[in-house]
């Protein structure tokens, strides 16, 4: 956290190896967030990049009062949510075109490693409602607690619980079946 605030601090001074920094500390954990409440990995690192950008546009009046990871994926969850907003405005997708998606980003450039185990449990994560999968990817791969989650989604603490543990049940049901051959 000291590190954070002396970043932050080197930042508004206009310090590009404090942004390089921050940028590197935290882009992998923020890109699992994003691409967790995503369906396709382009967007979850144009979730990623567009966060960074407003935050250093924003940095000389950001007071860190926090965790800057905290705060950044919030952030990061808060763009992902208005994008699943706005594809839902226009249309849903049918779950045959996003398996169909996912399988396709073999490349060998991709920043995950797309293995059996992998995909299976990125499409059960993805059929999750959306809310048990927010407090999922928040609690999981942002580490947040489940007060941070509960003020986020404004919801009660003991309903951001309920919505992690019903989620886990599920991924745990979805997983243990077996696939069909």
């Amino acid at each position: 956290m000291l590190e954070d605030k002396l970043l932050v601090w080197k930042l508004k001074q206009g310090s590009r190896s404090a942004l390089r920094r921050i940028y590197e500390k935290y882009r992998d954990d923020l890109l699992r967030i994003a691409a967790g409440l995503l369906v396709e990995r382009g967007e979850a690192e144009d979730v990623v990049h567009d966060v960074f950008a407003s935050f250093v546009e924003s940095c000389r009046s950001f007071v860190l009062t926090g965790s800057l990871k905290g705060y950044l994926a919030i952030c990061v969850a808060n763009k992902a949510r208005n994008l699943n907003r706005t594809k839902s405005r226009r249309g849903t997708v049918g779950l045959d075109l996003v398996e169909e998606r996912v399988s396709n980003l073999k490349r060998p450039d991709e920043w995950v490693v797309c293995d059996e185990e992998f995909q299976r449990v990125c499409e059960a994560i993805g059929k999750l409602p959306y809310e048990q999968r927010e407090a999922v990817v928040l609690r999981i791969q942002g580490a947040m607690k489940f007060r941070e989650i509960a003020r986020f989604q404004e919801i009660s603490v003991k309903t951001a619980l309920s919505r992690y543990r019903y989620g886990i049940d599920k991924l745990r049901s979805m997983l243990n079946e077996r696939p069909k051959q």
